[in-house]
């Protein structure tokens, strides 16, 4: 019996890592042998633990998945890394398999697609999402991206949204409203998981490109 692949997870935040630690765990031919929470952490993890395969996300605390991609060629690291994030942009695929990523998942994914990832990538090949492979090919051919269509917000979204273009907090946003901030709290997330945003600023901008807000 061939020895287990020896996965590593990156990603900075809990609930994702911790679920995707317990839905690798459930192979019986995959070992998990190191968490990190940021880019940093990763490298030292990785230096420590010796992974066959790395799971990463492209937006992470103190160095972001791009960093830490090129850090691990230069130091000679033998983990194969699959980039697993919600960013489709071709900006960031680009740069990410450029980088060395063998593989580029969105989050999401279903758990097979991420199991063959996993074993395909540790086997000495690649496999990247349709969305990968739709912007590697544009890039080799010089071609511009699609413009895509902006998100369906619910009118609730749309009101935070808007909001948050005017540079107002949380705590702010719930008392224009009307509504606990946990609420806002659970609409800011959905609109960083709709507008493919890591942060406030990034959501705004993104929103602004989309022609969903007016700054």
């Amino acid at each position: 019996m061939s020895a287990p692949i020896r996965v590593a997870v990156a990603d900075d935040h809990p609930v994702v890592r911790e679920g995707l630690v317990a839905m690798l765990e459930t192979q019986p031919d995959f070992t998990v042998v190191a968490e990190a929470a940021t880019g940093l952490d990763a490298l030292t993890s990785i230096a420590a633990a010796d992974p066959d395969v790395l799971l990463l996300d492209l937006e992470m605390p103190e160095l972001d998945g791009v960093g830490v991609l090129h850090r691990l060629g230069s130091s000679g690291a033998r983990a194969r890394v699959i980039v697993f994030t919600v960013f489709d942009t071709d900006e960031r695929i680009i740069a990410a398999v450029a980088a060395g990523a063998a593989g580029y998942l969105l989050k999401g994914a279903p758990r097979a697609e991420v199991f063959a990832a996993v074993r395909t990538v540790a086997g000495g090949g690649s496999l990247l999402a349709p969305v990968a492979t739709a912007a590697v090919l544009r890039q080799m051919r010089g071609e511009a991206a699609p413009a895509a269509a902006p998100p369906s917000l619910t009118p609730r979204e749309q009101t935070v949204l808007e909001h948050l273009g005017r540079g107002a907090g949380n705590k702010q946003i719930a008392a224009a409203l009307g509504i606990a901030e946990r609420t806002v709290k659970f609409h800011v997330g959905s609109l960083f998981t709709k507008l493919g945003a890591a942060n406030r600023t990034e959501a705004v901008a993104r929103a602004a490109q989309a022609g969903l807000i007016r700054l």
